[in-house]
């Protein structure tokens, strides 16, 4: 039986101490022909949510915030609609804030002022009322990022390079714009390259990050191992808070993760898909399975099948 491939990308799953599979694929810049390799950084997406919550929990172990504080304690200017709402609803997407797709007039290819996005947020009504329901929503976790840095006192990219990443050996990762810095991925879309996201700003915190392979496969042991939170905040970003609304079966939603059945084993796991980019992070406990799957095209179509056959198979 043919192993599916990426068309381009790179793939890493480790099982214990032992890498299982590690290969990169296609190129990582179509003008250049600079092929992908493990040096490559790909944006992960959404699945900067992990370290937005890692940091959010960081600061809580320091007392510098707790997660049950209204967020216009953390962001001024909030309308009332928001006052109810804590850092905790926005971990959980169960604060109401709704998704990109309903801020239609937003365009998260171009550069806004920070202050000017939080408008634009506040302008939208909520969806419900904080903890009355799940929608997924990037935008909450904007605001996150917006509270970090105001607890923290310290620019968000910032945060996460000194106590986030550095701890764990990332040195591949950051967060914001990749600009003029080295061995950075082309997005592409369908085989073509598209303009990148706006991550300094309008992706803050929801979707910023840039990691290899090997850094994802990192942050997934440092989770598993508790070296970066303690394991009471650990277990706290893993715990089950909501019910959510996927079309991949019965998940539920810690912090800044997914957590359910993922071939038919416990997972803490994530996906994420910014213009020109997917990706998918999956920790399986029970078998002790880490998985990274990335790829700079959007629309390639052996991502699902070869998340689903290493899982299967290996």
């Amino acid at each position: 039986m043919s192993i599916p491939f990426l068309h381009r990308g790179a793939v890493l799953l480790a099982q214990g101490g032992r890498r299982a599979v590690e290969q990169v694929y296609g190129l990582a810049d179509d003008t250049t022909g600079r092929p992908c390799s493990a040096r490559t950084r790909f944006q992960i997406a959404s699945i900067s949510k992990n370290m937005a919550a890692a940091a959010v929990l960081l600061l809580a172990e320091r007392g510098r915030l707790d997660v049950h504080d209204p967020v216009d304690r953390w962001v001024p200017n909030c309308p009332p609609a928001w006052r109810p709402i804590t850092l905790h609803h926005l971990l959980t997407h169960t604060s109401g804030l709704g998704h990109w797709e309903e801020y239609p007039l937003l365009d998260l290819a171009g550069a806004v002022d920070p202050d000017e996005l939080l408008a634009r947020f506040h302008a939208v009504p909520p969806l419900f009322a904080p903890g009355a329901g799940w929608h997924y929503s990037s935008p909450g976790y904007v605001v996150l990022a917006r509270a970090v840095e105001r607890a923290a006192d310290r620019a968000y990219r910032d945060f996460l390079a000194e106590e986030v990443f550095a701890p764990l050996g990332m040195t591949g990762s950051f967060a914001g714009s990749g600009a003029g810095r080295p061995d950075v991925a082309t997005g592409h879309s369908g085989g073509r390259p598209v303009r990148s996201w706006d991550l300094d700003t309008v992706g803050m915190g929801a979707g910023d990050v840039w990691c290899t392979a090997d850094d994802l496969l990192a942050w997934l042991d440092g989770l598993r191992d508790a070296r970066l939170l303690t394991p009471a905040s650990v277990a706290r970003m893993i715990a089950a808070y909501a019910q959510a609304q996927v079309g991949s079966g019965p998940q539920a939603y810690g912090y800044g993760c997914f957590v359910g059945p993922l071939a038919g084993e416990r997972s803490v796991n994530h996906s994420g898909h910014n213009l020109g980019f997917k990706a998918f992070v999956a920790w399986l406990p029970d078998s002790d399975r880490r998985l990274v799957v990335l790829t700079n095209d959007d629309e390639d179509p052996g991502a699902p099948t070869l998340i689903d056959h290493l899982l299967a198979t290996n």
